[in-house]
């Protein structure tokens, strides 16, 4: 059986792309795993109510260590470190330790190692919907598109023991690392989009992103009635670029309700809105 992978994304924050993967998981109908890709920022869990099953450490970066036995205070670390990440008594600030181990390459006294350290957290989870896969990074941490990864692989695998018919990803917004990380090897990208100008620039860009790893995308315009000469930019870009647009969704109340409740919107209302994302997830494949 095959698995069919979809990558909700879009190019800025705040645009109801986490609010629309978890109405995807409830028109699911509990065949689907899900990854909360955001892993700087995640909150899936927000309207999905997740019981933690395992916690896993996330190792992927190292920070510079000095062993006071073997230091001699000769001070080329403190003048070499570009980040102040030395202080004068030669003790390591690791929130400002950038990990480039020029310090430890040049100490004389081969008194500076780069030790490995625990750079977040990945979890996986029990939902009404099925199994959730997510992930914190810690404070100040970097490889976000490493940690992306690592949820993802281990998603596919549950996904697969499962015999599950989806694996529904909730992206990161923006186009760096995180989203490539996201994207590479999905079946379908839906690009929600709003109806602003800085809406669609964003737009423009990750469809590039996904053009250029060749992952099929769509687009929906949520809020599409807040400002309907936006909306009809949206669908001249998308007619002129070839483009399927398979989804326009009223802005409606109900969706900071359900959220305050902690549910998906469709499973608080059958309203407008109801129907225009179920309309939107059965033109996803």
């Amino acid at each position: 059986m095959q698995m069919n992978e979809l990558v909700v994304v879009s190019g800025k924050g705040g645009t109801g792309k986490t609010t629309l993967t978890g109405c995807f998981a409830a028109l699911a109908g509990g065949d689907a795993v899900l990854v909360d890709a955001d892993v700087d920022a995640a909150n899936l869990s927000l309207i999905t109510k997740p019981k933690q099953l395992e916690s896993h450490e996330f190792r992927s970066s190292q920070k510079a260590q000095i062993d006071p036995r073997k230091c001699s205070a000769c001070g080329l670390c403190l003048r070499l470190c570009r980040f102040k990440a030395i202080s004068e008594s030669y003790h390591i600030d690791p929130l400002s330790c950038e990990g480039c181990g020029v310090c430890s390459r040049a100490c004389p006294e081969s008194a500076i190692a780069m030790e490995e350290v625990v750079s977040g957290h990945w979890f996986i989870s029990q939902t009404s919907y099925g199994k959730l896969v997510h992930a914190r990074l810690g404070i100040a941490e970097q490889n976000s598109g490493k940690m992306v990864t690592v949820i993802r692989e281990k998603a596919k695998i549950i996904a697969s023991e499962e015999k599950k018919t989806y694996l529904i990803i909730d992206g990161p917004p923006g186009i760096g690392c995180p989203l490539i990380a996201s994207l590479a090897g999905a079946s379908t990208a839906l690009v929600i989009t709003e109806p602003t100008l800085s809406g669609i620039h964003d737009l423009e860009r990750v469809i590039s992103v996904c053009r250029h790893f060749q992952i099929p995308a769509k687009v929906c315009v949520n809020r599409f009635d807040l400002y309907t000469s936006s909306t009809r930019a949206i669908e001249e870009y998308c007619q002129k670029e070839s483009i399927s647009l398979v989804g326009k969704i009223p802005f409606d109340q109900a969706f900071v309700e359900a959220t305050a409740q902690g549910v998906p919107v469709v499973e608080y209302t059958d309203g407008p809105v109801y129907k225009s994302i179920n309309e939107l997830w059965e033109k996803m494949f």
